[in-house]
């Protein structure tokens, strides 16, 4: 064991002394300028970055009522200048009724020209609303048809729209065809309107339903000629329309 105290103490010899710690000395092996309990060091430039040593900006605000640290003017720049000028709600849902009553004309009267620019919008509010008068009025004529309306809706617009992209050069998105196939449907609500009252058997009756179903769809295919811009291909749009307007007229007569 002697032999292990001394191994221990020739390996841990220093010239460091117990005195030398009433001196203390700062990491770049000077004193520092005064004692812990003061307060006060020497700062070393070297070892402080530049920015810390900026002075910080003096405490203004009175108590409850700080300082406002953003410019009113910073929050209009991000927010926008004025909320009055942001568009309405409605419209930036997609729903404007000017464009709704615009369209709903231009199916009513055949014969009014249609303006393209705001046909190729895809608007489903309005298509949407007649869709359910349709079955409501189908409903009142004791035709629980709703599951029947949606289905053949859906497989219209998908072969539509593949047609239509098929034979126009620009195409046409979804949403379009559905829109402008939902807004004709106006008139085979007035059709399943008269079923309620009367019935649509008769030889007049079929005379009606056949002249619902050109009035839908030669709507339906001046809108498209218009806003893809397909002269002198109405006939063949007109076509597969009323085949999707004469399902519609099935479910209203029988």
């Amino acid at each position: 064991m002697s032999g292990f105290d001394s191994f221990n103490t020739e390996f841990f010899q220093t010239s460091y002394s117990i005195d030398e710690q009433s001196q203390p000395y700062e990491y770049g092996g000077r004193p520092y300028s005064k004692q812990y309990g003061g307060y006060e060091y020497s700062q070393q430039s070297g070892f402080v970055p530049p920015d810390m040593m900026q002075q910080q900006q003096p405490y203004t605000g009175q108590i409850y009522q700080p300082t406002q640290a953003y410019s009113s003017t910073s929050a209009q720049s991000f927010y926008g200048s004025n909320f009055e000028d942001e568009p309405p709600l409605l419209e930036e849902l997609g729903i404007n009724f000017d464009h709704i009553w615009q369209k709903t004309l231009t199916v009513l009267h055949p014969l009014k020209v249609a303006d393209g620019g705001i046909m190729n919008e895809t608007d489903l509010a309005g298509p949407v609303v007649f869709c359910l008068a349709f079955g409501a009025t189908l409903l009142l004529a004791g035709k629980i048809q709703f599951g029947y309306v949606y289905g053949i809706s859906v497989i219209g617009c998908v072969g539509m729209f593949c047609l239509l992209n098929l034979m126009s050069v620009t195409g046409v998105s979804f949403g379009c065809v559905a829109s402008v196939l939902g807004y004709c449907l106006l008139p085979m609500i007035l059709l399943s309107s008269c079923a309620i009252v009367f019935s649509l058997q008769g030889m007049l009756g079929i005379t009606f339903t056949v002249a619902i179903i050109g009035w839908c769809s030669f709507s339906a295919s001046k809108i498209f000629i218009s806003a893809l811009a397909m002269e002198g291909q109405q006939l063949l749009v007109a076509y597969p329309c009323a085949l999707l307007y004469g399902v519609f007229a099935l479910i209203s007569v029988f």
